[in-house]
C-alpha cells in the first residue's frame, strides 16, 4: 500500500489549473490546423488562423486562452493501492482555489440562487473513481458556459434507434449556433441511466481528440453524427464553411430494455484540459 500526501494532490491540481488556462494540448492545436487547411471558406480560414495565433501568445505570454475560465470537472482514478494521507476532496478543492489565485484566472462560481460568487471558482465538481494500481490519475476538465449551456439529455423511447440519437445530436449542435464558439467539440453518452449518460458525455471529452471509438459500429456512428454536423455550414463561429465541429465522440453504457438516454456536452474550439499521474 502505497501512501500520498494529500498536499501533492493539492500542488497537482494547482499545477493542472494553471497549465489548462493557458496551453492547448498538441491534439487541439492539431485539429485547429487541419480544420484551417480544409477550410472552404475564407473568412472561417481567417477566423481559425486568429485562434491559433491566439493560443499561441496565450502559451508563451502566460495568459488565458480565453476569458471564461470555466468551472472545473475533477476526475479521479484512485487506485486501490493507495492510501491518501487527508481529506482527498478538499485537497482537490483548495488545489483548484490555489490555481485560479496564483494564476490571477478568474472566478466564475456563484452560488445558484443568491448568485453571489463563491470567490474562489470553487466547488469543482469531483468524480472518483476506484481502479486497480498504486497511482491516483487526476484529470483536469474546465468548462465556459458559453458550451456548457448548449449540452442538453433526452429520454429518447428505444423506437428511435440511432436515426433517432443522429438526428437529436446534430440538431442539438445546430441549435446551439455560435454560442458554444465553433468549431466545437462533442461529446455524447448513449445507454446507462439519466445521470449516467450526463456523465458518459462529459467523460467522452477527455479522449485524445478525433481517436475513434473502440468498437467498430460506436466509430461509424461517430463518423455519421460529425459528417451530418458538418454538413450544414454553419462553420467556425457561425460565419460559415465546413468546420461547426472538429470531432464527436460517444460513449456507451448498457441500458433499460424500456430506454434509450442519450446526453450532448458541448465543448468550445478552446478545447481545455490536462492530465497528471501522481
Amino acid at each position: 500500500m502505497r501512501e500520498l500526501e494529500s498536499a501533492a494532490l493539492t500542488g497537482a491540481v494547482r499545477e493542472l489549473a494553471i497549465a489548462a488556462a493557458h496551453d492547448l494540448e498538441p491534439d487541439i492545436l492539431d485539429a485547429l490546423l487541419a480544420a484551417r487547411d480544409r477550410e472552404t471558406s475564407l473568412l472561417a480560414k481567417n477566423v481559425l488562423e486568429l485562434l491559433i495565433a491566439n493560443a499561441d501568445i496565450a502559451s508563451r505570454e502566460r495568459i488565458p486562452v480565453c476569458q471564461d475560465t470555466g468551472i472545473c470537472t475533477v476526475f479521479i482514478s484512485l487506485g486501490r493501492e493507495v492510501h491518501v494521507l487527508g481529506d482527498l476532496e478538499a485537497a482537490v478543492q483548495e488545489g483548484v482555489r490555489q490555481g485560479y489565485e496564483d494564476g490571477f484566472l478568474r472566478k466564475s462560481v456563484c452560488d445558484p440562487v443568491s448568485r453571489r460568487n463563491t470567490g474562489t471558482n470553487t466547488p469543482a465538481v469531483i468524480h472518483v473513481e476506484l481502479v486497480a494500481g498504486d497511482r491516483v490519475t487526476v484529470r483536469f476538465l474546465p468548462k465556459g458556459c458559453g458550451s456548457e449551456n448548449m449540452s442538453s439529455l433526452a429520454m429518447l423511447p428505444p423506437a428511435s434507434g440511432l436515426d433517432g440519437v443522429v438526428e437529436y445530436v446534430v440538431g442539438r449542435a445546430h441549435g446551439a449556433g455560435s454560442n458554444p464558439c465553433p468549431p466545437m467539440v462533442i461529446g455524447v453518452g448513449l445507454g446507462g441511466t439519466f445521470e449516467k449518460a450526463a456523465l458518459l458525455a462529459k467523460q467522452a471529452l477527455l479522449r485524445p481528440l478525433g481517436r475513434p471509438a473502440e468498437r467498430p459500429e460506436v466509430a461509424a456512428l461517430e463518423e455519421r453524427i460529425l459528417s451530418a454536423v458538418n454538413a450544414n455550414g454553419q462553420g467556425v463561429h457561425g460565419l460559415g464553411g465546413n468546420n461547426t465541429a472538429l470531432a464527436v465522440h460517444l460513449e456507451t453504457f448498457p441500458t433499460h430494455i424500456a430506454s434509450l438516454p442519450v446526453a450532448v456536452n458541448i465543448q468550445c474550439h478552446a478545447h481545455r484540459h490536462k492530465e497528471a499521474v501522481l
